[in-house]
C-alpha cells in the first residue's frame, strides 16, 4: 500500500521483533497494518489510525504520538506545551515562544524515527485528505458559490479610503474599536501552507477600511504578493496569544520558512512592544450584537403612504439592529417598512397620542400569540426642549430636507406645533390638500435649518413649484407671503467631531429604497450635513444625511451582519432583480417632490379611522419678527 513499507500479509512472518508478533496477533485481521523497524501500526479507516499533532500540525500516525492522549508528534511539543508565555495586556511586551521554536527535549525514540520518514508522512496525509475530500465532494457537487462584492479589490484598484469604524456609534464595536489602526498584530488562519490543517500566524495591518483590514503575514517585510483583505470581526481573526492560550498551532508561511532559521528570536525582536487587539475583543463584539428588539414586538412607525401619520406595526425580522417592520393590518405580511432600530421613524406604543400627532386606527382583532408592545426605553431619546419661552409658531419659514426627494432641501413651512419639541413640517409649493405629506421632524433634528443656511453654504435651494421669480430671494419670498423667518438660536447648532471626510466609502441606506444598503461614498461634508452618493448612479440620486444617521455603516457592515449589500450600479444592470433597482426619477423644473414606491402617498380625503390626538397647545399666530440668515437688498 505504501512504497517502502510492508502489509501484513506479505511481511507479517518476516519481522525479528516478537514484540511486534505478539502486538499483530492482537490487532483484528480486518484492519490494515503498518511495520517499519519492528514497530507496527493500525491505520483502520483514514481517521481513528491517524492523529495531527496540536503544535505544529504535522499529520502521523497515532501509535507514534507523545503523551498519554497522543496529541504531540514530538517529546519536545509535549513537555514544552506548558512553557509557552502569551502577553495579556493589550501591548505585547512578554516573550513570544512559538511552536517551531520550543526548547529541544530528550532525542526522539525509536517510535519517533516514523515520523521522519517523509514519503510515508505525505502518503498517510494525502489518504486523509482524499477521504476528506471523497466524503465532502457529495455535498457539494450541487452549491453554486455566489459571488458577492469584493470591498478589498474594489478600494485597491481605486486607491479609497473608508470611513473608520469609530465614525458610526450606532454599529457593533463602533464605541470600542479605539486604538485600532495600522501595525496592530492579529493572529490569522495562515492560508500558505501545505499542511491540511487550520494552523495560523501572525499578520499585521497595512491598511483599514472600516471592518475590513488589508493584513500582511510577518516576515513578508516590504513583499505585498501575499497581502488579504480580511474582515476583523470575523472568528478566525484573534489577539496574539490566543493559539498558546488554545492550544492551536502556530506556522509561518512556506513561502518565507526558509527566510529565518529561528523564528524565535524573529517574533521576539517583531512582537517587542507592538499592539495586538483587546484581550477582551471578541466579548465586546458578542455583546454589542446583542439587539433588544425581538420578533413580534408592537411599535408606532411613519405610514409610508400618508407621511403625515403613524401606524401600528410589528417586528418581523432583526438584522445588525436594522428592523424589518410589518403593518398590523397587513393580511399577507408583505406591506412592511425596513428602519433602524435608532430610526427617528418609530415610537413606542402612545407616543402619537402624547404629543397630539395624527395616527391610523388599525381594526385588527386577532390576537397573536407572544404579541408584546416595545419596551418605551428601547427607542432613541430626543433632546429636552423648552418651549414656554420664544418657540415656533404656524407658518414660521425654514429650509428641510425633503422626506420624498432626500437629495433637495427645500423652502419649508412649519404647518403645526405639537408637543414634546416636534414640530409638522410642510414643502412650500408641493403639499397635498389634506396635509397628507405634512412630515414630523423634531425641533433638534439636523434635517430642519435656518433660512439663509443654503446660501451660506453654496447649496443650491429648492424653491417652491410654480414660484417664477428666479433666482429665489429669501427677502422677497417672506415679503410677499407675508411670513417670518423661525429664529435662528431655535435650530440645533451642535457640530460633532465625527471623523469623516470628502471621499470616505462606506455602506449607506437608500432612504428611498429602504430596504436597500448600498456602496456610496462621501462627496461634501457642511457642518455635520453629508452628501451621500450612490456608486455609479447619477448625482440625483444623491442623499443629504446626518452625521450621526442610524443609515450610515462602515465598510464591511453588511458581512458581519449578513445584510445584503448592493454593489455600485456599473456591476448589477443585470444582474439585480427588478424588485431591488433604483426607480428613475423623472425630470422636473423644480427638485421637489420626487417620488418613489417605497413612499408613494396618496392625495385623498382622510380615512374614517384616522384621528387626530388633541394636546392643548396655542396655534395663535406671531406678529414678532424673525431673524435669519439673508443678504438685505439695498
Amino acid at each position: 500500500m505504501f512504497d517502502g513499507y510492508e502489509s501484513s500479509e506479505e511481511s507479517s512472518s518476516s519481522s525479528s521483533s516478537e514484540d511486534s508478533e505478539d502486538e499483530v496477533r492482537s490487532i483484528p485481521a480486518s484492519l490494515p497494518i503498518i511495520k517499519n523497524n519492528g514497530q507496527v501500526y493500525t491505520y483502520p479507516d483514514g481517521k481513528a489510525g491517524m492523529a495531527t499533532c496540536e503544535m505544529c500540525g504535522m499529520v502521523g500516525v497515532r501509535d507514534a504520538f507523545y503523551s498519554k492522549t497522543k496529541r504531540f508528534c514530538s517529546p519536545s511539543f509535549s513537555v514544552s506545551h506548558s512553557l509557552v508565555i502569551m502577553p495579556l495586556d493589550f501591548t505585547f511586551n512578554a516573550v513570544y515562544v512559538c511552536c517551531l521554536c520550543l526548547p529541544k527535549g530528550k532525542p526522539p525514540t525509536k517510535k519517533a524515527k516514523v515520523l521522519q520518514k517523509q514519503p510515508l508522512m505525505a502518503k498517510l496525509a494525502a489518504y486523509a485528505q482524499y477521504q476528506a475530500n471523497q466524503q465532502s465532494q457529495s455535498k457539494s457537487k450541487s452549491v453554486v458559490p455566489v459571488e458577492g462584492f469584493d470591498w478589498g479589490q474594489y478600494i485597491c484598484s481605486n486607491n479609497l479610503v473608508g470611513a473608520p469604524v469609530s465614525c458610526f456609534k450606532h454599529v457593533p464595536m463602533g464605541t470600542f474599536w479605539g486604538d485600532i489602526t495600522e501595525g496592530v498584530r492579529v493572529e490569522v488562519l495562515n492560508s500558505d501552507t501545505h499542511l491540511s490543517t487550520k494552523v495560523y500566524w501572525i499578520a499585521g495591518i497595512v491598511k483599514l477600511a472600516g471592518f475590513k483590514a488589508l493584513l500582511r503575514y510577518e516576515g513578508f517585510d516590504n513583499d505585498s504578493s501575499h497581502d488579504f483583505w480580511c474582515n476583523l470581526c470575523i472568528p478566525e481573526v484573534h489577539p496574539v496569544g490566543w493559539c498558546a492560550s488554545n492550544g492551536k498551532p502556530l506556522v509561518p508561511p512556506k513561502s518565507i520558512q526558509h527566510k529565518c532559521a529561528n523564528w524565535k528570536a524573529f517574533l521576539v525582536k517583531r512582537l517587542t512592544g507592538a499592539k495586538t487587539l483587546p484581550p477582551d475583543f471578541a466579548t465586546k463584539l458578542q455583546e454589542s450584537t446583542q439587539y433588544p428588539f425581538k420578533k413580534l414586538m408592537r411599535v408606532e412607525v411613519v405610514d409610508k403612504t400618508h407621511l403625515c401619520r403613524t401606524r401600528v406595526a410589528l417586528v418581523e425580522q432583526v438584522i445588525g439592529g436594522r428592523l424589518r417592520l410589518v403593518y398590523e393590518e397587513s393580511q399577507d405580511g408583505t406591506d412592511d417598512f425596513w428602519c433602524h432600530m435608532y430610526s427617528p421613524l418609530i415610537h413606542s406604543i402612545g407616543w402619537s397620542r402624547s404629543i397630539g400627532h395624527r395616527f391610523k386606527r388599525s381594526d385588527v382583532s386577532k390576537k397573536i400569540e407572544g404579541l408584546m408592545d416595545a419596551p418605551s426605553q428601547l427607542f432613541m431619546k430626543v433632546k429636552d426642549v423648552d418651549q414656554s419661552g420664544e418657540w415656533y409658531k404656524d407658518g414660521m419659514k425654514l429650509e428641510a430636507i425633503d422626506p420624498l426627494n432626500l437629495s433637495a432641501i427645500c423652502v419649508a413651512t412649519v404647518r403645526k406645533v405639537l408637543a414634546d419639541g416636534y414640530l409638522m413640517i410642510g414643502i412650500d409649493g408641493s403639499e397635498a390638500a389634506d396635509g397628507s405629506d405634512w412630515f414630523c421632524y423634531h425641533s433638534t433634528s439636523p434635517s430642519i435649518f435656518p433660512v439663509g443656511f443654503c446660501e451660506i453654504n453654496s447649496i443650491e435651494l429648492t424653491p417652491p413649484r410654480g414660484y417664477n421669480k428666479l433666482p429665489f430671494k429669501w427677502f422677497d419670498y417672506l415679503r410677499e407671503t407675508g411670513s417670518i423667518a423661525a429664529p435662528v438660536k431655535l435650530f440645533n447648532h451642535e457640530v460633532p467631531n465625527h471623523g469623516f471626510r470628502e471621499g470616505m466609502k462606506l455602506e449607506a441606506v437608500d432612504l428611498m429604497e429602504p430596504r436597500l444598503v448600498c456602496v456610496a461614498t462621501v462627496t461634501r461634508i457642511i457642518h455635520r450635513l453629508l452628501r451621500i452618493h450612490f456608486d455609479g448612479w447619477e448625482d440625483e440620486y444623491d442623499q443629504w444625511v446626518d452625521c450621526e444617521s442610524a443609515d450610515l455603516y462602515p465598510v464591511g457592515w453588511c458581512q458581519l451582519t449578513g445584510y445584503q449589500l448592493q454593489p455600485p450600479a456599473a456591476q448589477t444592470t443585470r444582474e439585480t432583480p427588478p424588485n431591488v433597482t433604483k426607480q428613475k426619477k423623472k425630470a422636473q423644473q423644480y427638485k421637489g417632490q420626487k417620488k418613489k414606491a417605497s413612499l408613494q402617498l396618496k392625495e385623498e380625503t382622510p380615512e374614517v379611522d384616522e384621528f387626530t390626538f388633541s394636546q392643548g397647545i396655542s396655534d395663535q399666530e406671531s406678529n414678532g419678527s424673525g431673524s435669519y440668515y439673508i443678504k438685505q437688498e439695498p
